[in-house]
């Protein structure tokens, strides 16, 4: 049988089981369980109600237990035993728990996805908002969001293969096909290299850190002068504080390396292989992706803002830069929050393009790679098992907080 004819199939099995089942299951209802009629027609009549929901809702609610709770326990339970050469498994409690956070390649892990958690979501969110309020202000805006949206079509492991050309390197003595090295053979150490090359990224990395700094002062001003409303946020926010410590700390270390660095002109370099900055250039193909899935949402959000509260400014004197941060963005903050959790959902569980680019060598180790090493390479289930978990124990208070956000907006 061809594949287009099993998936014909497929669909029409599919499909018209989907509808056998909530018609016949309405008909049992209705006819045979609880019958409209009768003296007790009304009670029934209000019985069924309350049941249908539940009805139409069991296929999704069975499918979510075979497909999502089941793996979940049986994960957990995974993660506390080890595979014996017989075959079975003996329980050790959390020794995979130990002996994962033992191994250094795990921490290089953690330490990269806090890297990309940082950078990918605020980088995302931030082009998405420029480009949905800059297109909408230029007659061609509706092709530059087509064009900006387009990498949203394009598979994780496609957008890697891409990017994969870009970072390319030949020998010395060829051509070269890839876009940074053709740019890079360009400078040869003189005043435009050292302009481009040192004092640009130095005060970009510059800047980055008095943002952070910034961030971390917005966090800490509650604290330092505690209200009873915010009590109960002050964990989090000395925890959002120290990274913002570390994440300033570790700029400053790049921005001072940059600085007394003897960079190579002349020379192709095997850019993916660079450590530190190589986990940036992978960084930049999900910041390509996600852009567009921010800008979409983003755009619809300032489509919304009230006309009357932009006239009352622009009445009040008010210049574009203050109506875009003090007017428009205070607005959709709801908005951008929600787009802020779900590309750091994508984030925890970036796998594909690490895989395809690197396959977390030369540190660019991520934690869905290490779980996939420890699963299917080194064939050691219980610590692949643990570090899946450490994802799902990462991945859930976001989710928990995308959930409310969105349904907060709903309302």
């Amino acid at each position: 049988m061809s594949p287009a004819l099993q998936g014909l199939i497929t669909i029409i099995i599919g499909v018209g089981g989907c509808v056998a089942y909530f018609y016949f299951s309405n008909l049992f209802l209705d006819k045979v369980l609880y019958p409209a009629s009768g003296p007790k027609a009304g009670r029934n009549i209000n019985r069924a109600n309350m049941i249908r929901p539940w009805l139409f809702l069991a296929p999704a609610l069975i499918a979510l237990s075979v497909y999502l709770a089941y793996p979940v326990v049986e994960t957990l339970r995974l993660s506390l035993t080890q595979r014996v050469p017989g075959g079975g498994y003996v329980w050790v409690g959390f020794d995979n728990y130990v002996k994962m956070s033992g191994e250094p390649k795990f921490w290089e892990a953690l330490r990269n996805n806090m890297l990309w958690l940082i950078v990918v979501p605020a980088m995302s969110t931030a082009f998405g908002l420029l480009a949905a309020q800059l297109s909408d202000r230029i007659r061609w805006g509706n092709l530059a969001k087509s064009l900006i949206f387009m990498p949203m079509a394009i598979s994780f492991v496609g957008a890697a293969v891409i990017w994969k050309l870009v970072y390319d390197t030949r020998p010395a003595d060829q051509e070269q096909i890839g876009i940074m090295n053709a740019v890079w053979l360009a400078f040869d150490g003189g005043p435009a290299s050292v302009l481009f090359l040192k004092i640009v990224p130095v005060l970009g990395l510059l800047g980055f850190a008095f943002a952070v700094g910034l961030v971390a002062w917005l966090l800490l001003r509650p604290v330092v002068r505690p209200s009873g409303a915010a009590a109960g946020m002050v964990p989090l926010r000395i925890l959002g504080v120290l990274v913002a410590v570390w994440l300033i700390w570790v700029t400053l270390r790049g921005a001072i390396g940059l600085i007394g660095a003897d960079l190579p002109y002349g020379v192709p370099q095997t850019w993916l292989t660079i450590p530190f900055w190589n986990s940036f250039f992978l960084m930049i193909v999900l910041v390509w992706i996600q852009t567009g899935f921010a800008m979409v949402i983003l755009s619809a959000a300032l489509r919304g803002v009230p006309e009357d509260t932009i006239e009352a400014a622009i009445v009040d004197g008010a210049n574009p830069f203050q109506i875009f941060f003090k007017i428009k963005v205070p607005q959709i903050m709801g908005t951008i929050v929600v787009v802020w959790t779900t590309i750091t959902i994508v984030v925890l569980k970036v796998f594909d393009i690490v895989y395809a680019m690197s396959n977390g060598q030369w540190e660019t180790q991520v934690l869905a790679n290490y779980m996939y090493d420890k699963l299917f390479r080194a064939n050691d289930w219980g610590v692949g098992s643990a570090s899946a978990m450490v994802i799902m124990l990462l991945v859930t208070p976001i989710l928990i907080w995308n959930v409310y956000n969105a349904r907060k907006e709903m309302r």
